[in-house]
């Protein structure tokens, strides 16, 4: 920008220069404003992008938000550049798929075309690119290492990590596996954990990171015809190890080394001590290892020697034992302790100090022949080359019972000196002395007269480093002051002694640098992170300071000798044995052909694949995987192969079209683009589409249509008016912009029909119907979607000049949509032959009191019972007789029948011809005659009037005391009349028959019993007429009923009708239509919806309608009186409180509203007598609330149903037996149930009702003492914990229960017992427990464990227990033969 002088000399704008750049600037703000305005205009793609090529990148997420037509490349550059790496230098990858798939870097396509979803998240992975980190743009600040991190910045990180895609990551990324793509910049491999497989990773790194055990492993050979290599542990190992030193991988499976342990995947799910672990894989090793030379190698690397010594402080004579030691167990917290040891140097000093046998502890000395005071204690006298110390963090609490961990604070030093642990011999012994191993056996005694001329010598040679490989005089020559250890090891555990995590913190010997390996993530971590695994807290060491303390903290830790002249260093890759280059080799190989299939996976396109059976007319599902670059022709070969169509249909008779299947919409057709790559085709490589492909087929003659992208499918039913019948779809296409007229026109060439004349409908949704009458119109307008349904219509008749609502074809339509087909299966014991009866409608004025159907009828349920049973029995007598009798009166019987068939719809809108609107007629296509129809000579199809088995009576107790009141006076042959026929049989023996919209005669709407109980008074009534029926149902009245035959299990046939039927009638109208077919009013039948887990439930709320049924439900039909207004059905159950099942189902009975106790008492009394054997007086039973199966109020005699008692639908209530008259006579008594406890026997004596006059503790205890005879001051009570019957385990209620609260009434806290039914405990306190062995005691648990798990009651004392940890040589564990 020129510049000249101005005031002062300084330099100023020129100002013609001024309004130049100004106005450029301007221009170039409108520029970008004109861009932003149409970007604004744009879709935009939003793009998550998630960095795993580094650790401490992975829960970091890009975001970008970019225009639709941004292109990949594009894509590619912007990712670059807000990343900060070189673009090119990575790979973007889509992250909510299972497989990887990568995109094109150098694709132009626009990110609308490649997949991108605008308006949407779309997730993205940047990864590695052929195994290397992407590159740092320039001008990155900070010092980059060698791992390509900077020092001060290095991520950081101990203690467990959350599962990758559960914490900080997108639920898309949940089951994608990062093992395969991360790369840990610390140049080590991690170990993916199974499930619950930490503790084995963490040992496994600290093997494979302890250089003398690996070169060892290293140099052992595996020979392939001696072994299987899926079993040897070994060679698992071997292998792991190599994959661990050379793998390009972020992790690596752990599978193939649990598989040689005889593993199988349930050991993944459970969790181990590692200690235990490493202990029973070194024995495994050992096992493997025998005569090779890695035969003694467990012994030489981590076995020490010490000396279990007693002795005698009177003449120093001492016994021993020499016992070797993988590890040394630390104790944290002494027993009875209250404060833990500070360090680990403290530890090993109270492990080795001696404690003193004296008093009724005396050791009884060899020598001086009598019990004398002794020293016992261990000294150590062997260290191994690689110490191994198990801090024991995990202790029982004797107070609770339980396993806790002890999160003490306990130290470790990074060098540990071992040398004074070597002589812990106490100067002030009267006589001290040593006795060596050198050599000699392990077990032996010594005393100071015949070794202390020998002492000193024996003490410098013997105690020390073992070290089995140095020469005799090496060994002589090693002084204490060498045996100092360096740590290289820290097994973490953070959690409870329930469960938790372990990790492992490692220190390499190549660099001196700390890591901590947490199952796949490796990182570097500092000294500091190391001292934070200590535990504890930084306040006190006290008794509580454990609770309060990290649960993170050093369980395991390993120390090797630092020796020069042993210390080994690592193998690297040119010093291998042969055997393991070629492992290596192996490895490789097999890793790269993964990477390839990896690669071929990622350009492989998956999608679902559709076909319709050419021969069997089913569509067929499957998914076809085919790469991107495979052409459509080649695609099309590849799923007529997968589909099997050979030899059904000619491959050029087969071809792949676009389909969306949940519309069942054909999208489009790819005429001319065979030759194209599929993965052009797509839209890109993905593993799953927003669409599918269907393999379309014809036949030779005949020719592919072909569809284009933009038109819409369009599915077209013809109606007929004249025959009401609608005609299966045929499939026409259209597009969005078309007029109706030029639908029709379209319409008319696929049907024939006029289009001068045709009505078209459309079905937008359930119950829409849109009549297309604008000719101008578009479809798009009229609200045409990618799949559409139509009706069309084309007829002269004057239906067309009626409003559409109104007319014939709106109403057919309307039924279409509103009619379900449901299955009724007919009671198997029905009242009669139907040829026997007569009109049922006939019979009904004639029978019209013995209903009840009167208002001054007031007739008990019993009456009704037993007046329908006399019926019953009469009608079966005089069957044969009538038989022949009404056979000759059916035609008279149809005559005055006063059943009317229905008017069908034509009736409604017009006043067309009576005759053809009773045919037999089809609402739809898919509305079918099932099965066939019997006739009433059939004599299979007559069922006796009155037989039940004894299995059915029991099967259907829910029903059985209604089973006597089923028939009414309605016991006449019963037949409708056809008006083109005789008379049609119905019922069992059924023909089909059609009733549509029937009228029923005055008198049986008088008699039609509406339900209600607590909705009486929900202001619904006046919807409804007095026959229950809505004011506004008569156009809802389709019905049509077919019989089809039902076959059940044992192969017998079971009658059932197939009914079609509007579901917008009531309840009350669906049982009208079904009196015919069932034989009985519909106030003596019961209807049961049957569910998919065949569970029945009463439908009885007669005003709802069927809206709530759906095509090809079930329904049972009951015989049984139905309920009346105000009625409810009861379960009546037993209660039998000492019983092992307290609860026993008698009857069922129905209560009324504003019935007493009292009543409900006298209903049940005929049917305990008939039903249930049970002979009982009205003052010996009682009846009380039941809640599952807990008994609660007692429900007195004088309680009045929806006053005193709230009542349900399907209610349940207690009926319990009195051994004497009721003492219950008022509300503020209280009934308790006692159990009196004796521990001298332990036993639990039976339940007895103990009647409280108050809620007075007194009482009580008094009431218990009167009972049981215990003294009252000796009595001591708890209340049950839990539901009836409060079952306790007889080891556990001593301890478990509250024993003699303090309180002084009984509906206070800890008690709370308000109201009957409540279980109280008493014992004597004087009573002593019983004594019991151990044997008897483990014979109890096992009596009380099966008798609590019967009951269903918890058992506390006997939790699970954990699965041994076992490493199997043999291959695996052999299966008992007697488990399943």
């Amino acid at each position: 920008m020129e510049t000249v002088p101005g005031e002062e000399t300084q330099l100023v704008p020129r100002e013609d220069m001024f309004w130049s750049c100004r106005q450029t600037i301007l221009e170039e703000m409108k520029k970008k404003f004109s861009q932003i305005e149409n970007a604004g205009e744009e879709p935009r793609v939003l793009c998550i992008i998630q960095d795993t090529t580094n650790a401490k990148t992975v829960n970091e997420r890009l975001t970008l938000n970019l225009p639709a037509s941004t292109t990949v490349s594009k894509l590619f550059e912007d990712v670059a550049l807000k990343a900060g790496y070189v673009n090119g230098s990575f790979h973007l990858a889509w992250g909510n798929m299972t497989d990887m798939v990568v995109l094109d870097q150098s694709s132009e396509m626009p990110l609308s075309d490649s997949g991108f979803e605008p308006g949407k998240k779309n997730f993205l992975q940047l990864t590695d690119k052929d195994g290397e980190q992407p590159q740092l743009a320039s001008g990155e600040s900070g010092t980059v290492d060698s791992s390509g991190l900077d020092d001060n910045t290095q991520d950081r990180f101990i203690g467990p990590l959350p599962r990758d895609g559960i914490v900080g990551c997108s639920n898309d990324y949940s089951s994608y596996s990062y093992a395969s793509i991360l790369k840990s910049e610390t140049g080590y491999v991690g170990l993916v954990n199974q499930a619950m497989t930490c503790y084995l990773n963490s040992l496994l790194q600290t093997l494979f990171m302890t250089p003398e055990f690996r070169n060892a492993l290293y140099n052992w050979e595996f020979e392939e015809g001696e072994e299987d290599p899926v079993t040897s542990i070994p060679y698992q190992l071997q292998r792991l190890f190599v994959l661990l030193q050379t793998s390009k991988k972020r992790a690596i499976e752990t599978t193939d080394v649990t598989r040689s342990f005889g593993w199988d995947s349930s050991e993944a799910w459970q969790q181990h001590d590692v200690q235990e672990l490493c202990r029973v894989m070194f024995d495994a090793l050992e096992q493997k290892w025998k005569q090779t030379e890695q035969a003694d190698l467990i012994n030489q690397l981590y076995q020490g020697k010490l000396k279990d010594y007693v002795r005698c402080l009177e003449c120093g004579y001492e016994s021993w034992r020499i016992d070797t030691y993988l590890d040394i167990p630390l104790v944290i917290r002494p027993y009875g302790a209250s404060q833990a040891f500070g360090s680990v140097e403290e530890a090993l000093q109270a492990f080795i100090q001696p404690e003193t046998l004296d008093g009724p502890n005396q050791y009884f000395c060899e020598r001086c022949k009598k019990k004398c005071d002794a020293r016992k204690g261990l000294r150590f006298l062997h260290f191994p080359y690689l110490l191994t110390l198990q801090l024991k963090r995990f202790d029982f609490d004797y107070t609770t019972m339980h396993r806790i961990k002890l999160n003490d604070r306990m130290t470790f030093p990074e060098e540990l000196d071992m040398s004074p642990f070597i002589d812990v011999e106490d100067e002030k012994s009267p006589q001290t002395e040593s006795c060596t191993d050198s050599g000699a056996e392990n077990e032996g005694s010594c005393h100071s007269d015949q070794m202390s001329n020998d002492f000193s010598t024996d003490d410098a040679v013997d105690e020390g480093i073992c070290l089995d490989s140095a020469s005799s005089t090496e060994r002589v020559l090693k002084p204490k002051s060498l045996l100092t250890f360096e740590l290289f090891s820290v097994m973490v555990h953070s959690g409870s002694a329930a469960g938790g995590h372990y990790y492992a913190c490692i220190k390499s010997f190549s660099d001196g640098q700390w890591y901590s390996f947490n199952d796949q993530h490796v990182s570097k971590i500092t000294q500091e992170d190391i001292r934070k695994t200590y535990g504890g807290s930084s306040g006190s060491r006290g008794y509580y300071s454990s609770a309060f303390a990290s649960s993170t903290n050093a369980y395991m830790l390993i120390y090797r000798l630092k020796d020069p002249s042993r210390n080994a260093k690592f193998l690297d890759a040119e010093n291998f044995p042969e055997h393991i280059k070629r492992l290596v080799q192996k490895e490789k190989e097999a890793e790269e052909q993964e990477k390839r299939q990896r690669e071929i996976e990622r350009n492989t396109c998956k999608i679902k694949l559709l076909c319709m059976h050419p021969v069997k007319m089913v569509m067929m599902e499957n998914k076809l995987e085919v790469h991107k670059d495979k052409t459509l022709r080649e695609a099309v070969e590849m799923a007529y192969k997968l589909m099997d169509l050979e030899g059904l249909v000619p491959l050029d008779c087969c071809r792949l079209v676009k389909y969306d299947e949940f519309h069942e919409y054909l999208e489009r057709s790819y005429e001319g683009e065979e030759d194209t790559p599929m993965g052009l085709l797509l839209g890109g490589v993905k593993s799953s589409y927003m669409f599918d492909l269907l393999l379309e087929t014809r036949r030779p003659d005949q020719v592919f249509q072909t569809y284009k992208p933009g038109e819409v499918m369009v599915k077209v039913h013809v109606v007929s008016l004249k025959n009401e019948t609608i005609a299966s779809p045929v499939s026409v296409r259209a597009y969005l912009n078309q007029t109706v007229a030029e639908f029709k026109q379209l319409i008319a060439q696929a049907t024939g029909l006029s289009a001068d004349t045709m009505r078209v409908v459309l079905e937008r949704c359930y119950n829409d119907l849109r009549l297309l009458y604008v000719p101008n119109k578009t479809l798009k307008a009229e609200g045409f979607f990618r799949s559409n349904k139509v009706f069309v219509e084309s007829s002269d008749s004057a239906d067309h000049q009626v409003t559409f609502t109104d007319s014939l074809l709106w109403k057919l339509l309307d039924r279409h949509g509103n009619t379900i087909r449901l299955f009724v299966s007919l009671p198997e014991q029905s009242p009669g032959l139907l040829a026997n009866r007569t009109s049922y409608q006939k019979v009904g004025d004639e029978s019209e009191d013995s209903f009840g159907g009167t208002k001054s009828s007031t007739k008990s349920v019993e009456a009704i019972l037993e007046e329908s049973t006399e019926k019953l029995k009469n009608l079966s007598l005089q069957q044969q007789q009538e038989q022949q009798d009404l056979g000759s009166s059916n035609s008279d019987s149809q005559n005055t029948s006063d059943v009317e068939h229905a008017d069908s719809l034509s009736q409604e809108v017009s006043t067309a011809s009576s005759a053809s609107a009773v045919d037999n007629r089809e609402l739809e296509n898919r509305i079918q005659i099932v099965g066939g129809s019997g006739t009433a000579s059939d004599p299979e199809n007559q069922l006796p009037s009155e037989e039940r088995s004894d299995s059915d009576v029991n099967n259907d107790r829910s029903t059985s005391s209604m089973d006597s009141d089923i028939l009414s006076s309605s016991h006449s042959s019963d037949t409708l009349c056809n008006a083109d026929s005789g008379p049609i049989p119905l019922a069992n023996g059924l023909d089909s028959h059609s009733i549509t919209s029937s009228r029923r005669s005055k008198a049986h709407e008088a008699r039609k019993e509406t339900w209600d109980t607590a909705e009486e008074d929900s202001g619904t009534d006046s919807e409804y007429d007095d026959s229950g029926k809505s004011k506004g149902e008569a156009q809802y009245l389709y019905f049509r009923a077919e019989p089809y035959c039902q076959e059940d299990g044992s192969g017998d046939s079971h009658k059932c009708l197939l009914v079609h039927v509007d579901k917008r009638i009531t309840l009350a109208t669906f049982k009208q239509k079904l009196e015919p077919f069932v034989g009985v009013p519909s106030s003596q039948f019961k209807v049961f919806r049957v569910y998919a887990n065949n569970q029945e439930f009463e439908s009885v709320r007669l005003n709802e309608t069927l809206s709530s049924f759906s095509d090809d439900n079930k329904i049972t039909i009951r015989l049984g009186r139905a309920l009346k207004k105000g009625e409810y059905r009861v379960k009546v159950y037993q209660l039998l409180v000492n019983d092992p099942e307290p609860c026993k189902f008698l009857v069922d009975a129905v209560f009324a509203k504003g019935m007493t106790v009292r009543q409900s008492k006298e209903e049940l009394l005929p049917l305990l007598r008939e039903q249930c054997k049970l002979d009982l007086s009205i003052d010996r039973f009682r009846l009380r609330k039941k809640t599952w199966k807990n008994p609660g109020t007692v429900f007195l005699d004088y309680h009045v149903y929806e006053e005193d008692i709230n009542i349900s639908s399907n209610w349940e209530v207690f009926l319990e037996v009195l051994d004497e008259p009721e003492k219950m006579k008022s509300m503020s008594q209280l009934a308790v149930l006692t159990r009196q406890w004796r521990p001298s026997r332990m036993k639990l004596e039976l339940f007895q009702e103990v009647v409280l006059e108050s809620s007075s503790v007194d009482e009580l205890k008094e009431k218990l003492s009167e009972l049981s005879g215990i003294p009252l001051e000796n009595l001591e009570f708890a209340k049950g914990r839990g539901t009836f019957p409060c079952d306790i385990s007889v080891l556990e209620i001593n301890q478990d229960l509250d024993w003699n609260p303090k309180v002084s009434t009984l509906n206070v806290w800890p008690l709370y017992i308000s109201d009957d039914g409540a279980v109280v405990f008493y014992r004597d306190k004087t009573e002593e427990p019983m004594e019991l062995s151990e044997e008897e005691r483990n014979e109890l648990m096992k009596k009380e464990s099966s008798r609590l798990l019967k009951t269903g009651q918890r058992v506390n004392y006997s939790p699970r227990k954990e699965k041994a940890l076992k490493i199997y040589l043999d291959g695996g564990p052999t299966k008992d033969p007697g488990q399943d």
